[in-house]
């Protein structure tokens, strides 16, 4: 049996390889475009002839992370009738992903590293996130629950009655915001390294030992982000929302740092998205503090929405640490599945960049390099307001011109964002010192 992961390999028919979704799902689907995803390895599609999607009632499609040993190759969809996949046609489409890339092999450390999720009145979504968390195979972690100003018990009644293990801790947090939560999560943290995930998510099994992975690939390493694909396709929302996030499928392993900036990035270091996002990084610990924390006027639970993650990448690169890219490092989301959910998140988002830009234009070394480069981040915003298309679908049809309208009100939204900020700047929230 060749089991080889490079180069040709000869297909061997051993029968059918059951193969586990990436989260399980709330409901079946009802969209008929809607698809399975799950990951599997480039090995098994040659030592298999079929693989059997457990869940999978409901989908006629799959979408696929291919990954060849810890790497990531990118993503594959293919039919699946019956839940059933036939890795014959699978083989040709994973022939055509870039191959492996090739990452310099680390120490494999084992460095303590604390976990903090932080969640409110969320705790279905926070169950299924704190069991996969528990499962992670890694020595050295522990687990810091944030409950960050919830209007019932029901979070602390979860961990408390389920989840007795002793490497979790779950801290209250009466003052709402996610970058209040989040100091609160640095500040108890143990670990040298602090990973942070979302009460949506599932992280993949080797998540921590792929962050640690992360941090040694460069010495200037301050903060290590990773791959974060979409862990549901049941609804149109959730795949229109796939289609426009960069960090979705990002799956090339780079370092980002002020003294070898990206030619392809014309706003670097000022790029939202290009770092991942807040479902899936890492900080070290001490420089996190040192350069003051998580800013509190931003972050969801505030009148600013979000953009407490941006403005930490950006502060890192700026400090002169480095960023590292790492996608084997994985954590599955389940984006919002229903319209009055996307929305909302569209008005946040676009509140939350307008905050953001409103910070940096309001500091006088950080305007002079954003200023230069506004141009393309004119551009970017004007994009908000076009239609966007799923699955190639041309010309734009009535649901295009709705998401489109989606599109401006986020644009709308940024021009809140300003104001927005100063209000919460006013009332005394910042960065911890």
């Amino acid at each position: 049996m060749n089991t080889s992961r490079g180069g040709k390999q000869d297909a061997v028919e051993v029968g059918v390889l059951e193969v586990s979704p990436a989260m399980s799902g709330l409901t079946p689907p009802e969209w008929p475009g809607a698809m399975w995803t799950g990951s599997i390895d480039v090995a098994s599609i040659f030592e298999y002839s079929w693989f059997k999607l457990q869940g999978s009632k409901g989908y006629r499609r799959a979408k696929l992370l291919v990954r060849e040993g810890s790497s990531v190759r990118g993503f594959v969809e293919v039919d699946s009738p019956e839940g059933m996949i036939e890795c014959t046609a699978l083989r040709t489409k994973v022939a055509l992903l870039p191959k492996a890339p090739t990452v310099p092999a680390g120490t494999k450390s084992t460095p303590p590293i604390t976990v903090v999720v932080c969640t409110r009145d969320r705790a279905a979504h926070l169950r299924g996130s704190l069991s996969a968390i528990l499962r992670l195979d890694y020595p050295n972690f522990n687990v810091v629950v944030v409950d960050n100003a919830s209007r019932t018990s029901a979070t602390q009644d979860l961990v408390r009655e389920e989840f007795s293990d002793p490497r979790l801790k779950l801290v209250l947090e009466p003052v709402p915001g996610l970058a209040q939560a989040r100091n609160t999560g640095l500040l108890e943290a143990r670990g040298d390294i602090v990973a942070f995930t979302d009460d949506d998510t599932a992280v993949d099994r080797d998540w921590l030992r792929e962050i640690a992975a992360g941090f040694e690939r460069d010495p200037g390493t301050a903060c290590v982000s990773g791959l974060v694909p979409s862990g549901e396709l049941r609804s149109r929302y959730q795949a229109y929302f796939d289609g426009r996030v960069s960090w979705s499928e990002n799956v090339e392993p780079k370092i980002f740092s002020l003294a070898e900036p990206p030619a392809d990035l014309p706003m670097f270091p000022f790029t939202s998205g290009a770092f991942s996002t807040g479902a899936n990084f890492a900080l070290k610990r001490k420089t996190a503090l040192s350069i003051g924390g998580f800013d509190t006027a931003f972050g969801a639970g505030t009148r600013t929405g979000g953009a407490e993650d941006i403005d930490m990448f950006t502060r890192v690169i700026l400090e002169g640490h480095s960023i590292v890219i790492q996608p084997s490092a994985i954590v599955w989301h389940r984006h919002r599945d229903e319209f009055p959910e996307l929305r909302s998140q569209a008005c946040a988002y676009g509140k939350a960049l307008g905050a953001w830009i409103t910070k940096v234009l309001t500091n006088p070394q950080t305007a002079r390099m954003a200023l230069a480069r506004s141009p393309h981040a004119v551009r970017r915003l004007l994009s908000l307001g076009r239609p966007h298309r799923q699955f190639g679908q041309e010309p734009a049809d009535q649901w295009d011109r709705e998401m489109a309208r989606l599109g401006r009100l986020e644009l709308i939204s940024v021009l809140r964002g300003p104001i927005n900020y100063f209000i919460q700047r006013l009332s005394g929230k910042g960065v911890i010192r």
